[in-house]
């Protein structure tokens, strides 16, 4: 079979980060001095000097789910995979059946510990017969590149770390479509969710991903960091008739809340399985050869099935207190849960949070439940993820 490749190379992370001083060691996109010219309110994550909001970050987010918005998110960890073996390769690093995928199609996908324990959780493009780019969260992205490389020896596979290859830029919200077409002849119509294809904009060689970590419609622009402020110039300027507006990291965040989206170091974490998060999904039993945390995954999917863990459900406020991530979900006085994130909803237009609850205590509706915020036992509706979806 001949090589077929997608010519430019990717997907997952937002940030409930606090505004801090950036150490003098983070790291700066290639946007960097476009996101000080604008007046962005720039934090530290992961590493990785940010910009968390450029004004309101209500309006930023109001503006993704009725508009469009404009994401730097360069601090993204591209890894790249290549060789006979590549999906065979991360087959075996991974729980999911990547060497199943089509060239041009995505997966959501993890990595987990020998113990079934979630390293992170990544998105995995097919650019070539034999070649994969494996995006993880910034965060984790050392981890991930070091696990990948670690279990892809003994296979005809090289894996390369690319974080400094690409610079990615998201253009989310209704309107996204006509902003890039403007600018594209790529087949945007043709292009699926999860799906990436090579094209031109603005004059710029990009691979054009469907993908995003909003509950919007919108693109994930992966180009040469060299070339990521003409595109974002360009996009700026074609998005003024489009009500676009640039977004940080902070309504990136509210939004993939109210799209039920779990984020790594909330509702994902090493002390949970795919499982325990309600993921097993993800887990491909079925596919060739064995993988990694395979035997914990099993005796995890075999305990859930036979007893409930702890559930992730949704909480909708009655009152206006904000519940935080770590603040303990109450029933009739007892504890039965713990939030993983919570922010007001600028959509619903009350504070929200996802939480881990007892089974007993997850199903739609089920009332007495309360969130303690600081002592206060503040009632609260549990409801189905996700909060909101977008019309299609």
């Amino acid at each position: 079979m001949g090589r077929t490749v997608i010519a430019m190379p990717s997907v997952t992370l937002g940030a409930s980060v606090p505004m801090s001083t950036p150490p003098a060691a983070s790291r700066r996109t290639a946007l960097d001095a476009v996101h000080r010219a604008l007046g962005a309110t720039m934090t530290d994550f992961a590493g990785w000097d940010m910009p968390l909001r450029y004004g309101s970050e209500r309006d930023e987010h109001k503006a993704v789910r009725t508009a469009a918005g404009l994401f730097d998110l360069s601090h993204m960890g591209e890894i790249t995979v290549t060789g006979t073996q590549a999906g065979q390769a991360l087959d075996h690093a991974l729980v999911g059946h990547v060497s199943a995928l089509a060239v041009g199609r995505a997966r959501y996908t993890m990595i987990c510990a020998e113990d079934g324990g979630i390293l992170d959780d990544l998105i995995v493009y097919r650019l070539g017969d034999e070649e994969f780019m494996v995006v993880a969260n910034a965060s984790n992205a050392q981890t991930v590149l070091d696990a990948v490389t670690a279990r892809a020896a003994g296979f005809d596979a090289a894996v390369r770390d690319d974080r400094d290859a690409y610079a990615l830029l998201a253009v989310q919200g209704p309107n996204s479509p006509a902003i890039l077409k403007s600018l594209t002849d790529a087949d945007l119509d043709g292009l699926k969710y999860y799906a990436g294809l090579p094209g031109t904009v603005a004059g710029v060689s990009a691979l054009i991903a469907r993908t995003g970590y909003t509950g919007e419609d919108g693109f994930e622009l992966f180009v040469a960091p060299a070339d990521a402020e003409a595109l974002w110039s360009a996009l700026t300027e074609a998005g003024k008739a489009y009500d676009l507006v640039p977004c940080g990291l902070s309504c990136r965040d509210t939004l993939r809340l109210e799209a039920g989206m779990p984020l790594y170091g909330h509702e994902l974490t090493t002390a949970l399985t795919p499982f325990d998060a309600g993921l097993g999904r993800v887990v491909k039993f079925d596919k060739p050869g064995d993988f990694v945390g395979r035997e914990a995954l099993a005796a995890a999917a075999e305990k859930a099935a036979a007893t409930p863990p702890r559930k992730l459900v949704g909480l909708v406020a009655e009152g206006r207190r904000v519940p935080r991530a770590g603040y303990q979900v109450v029933a009739d006085g007892t504890v039965i849960g713990e939030v993983t994130s919570g922010a007001p909803s600028p959509t619903l237009g009350k504070p929200i949070a996802m939480a881990y609850v007892d089974a007993a205590h997850a199903e739609p509706g089920t009332k007495g439940v309360a969130v303690d915020i600081r002592g206060a036992h503040e009632p609260y509706e549990v409801v189905a993820l996700p909060f909101y979806k977008r019309a299609r």
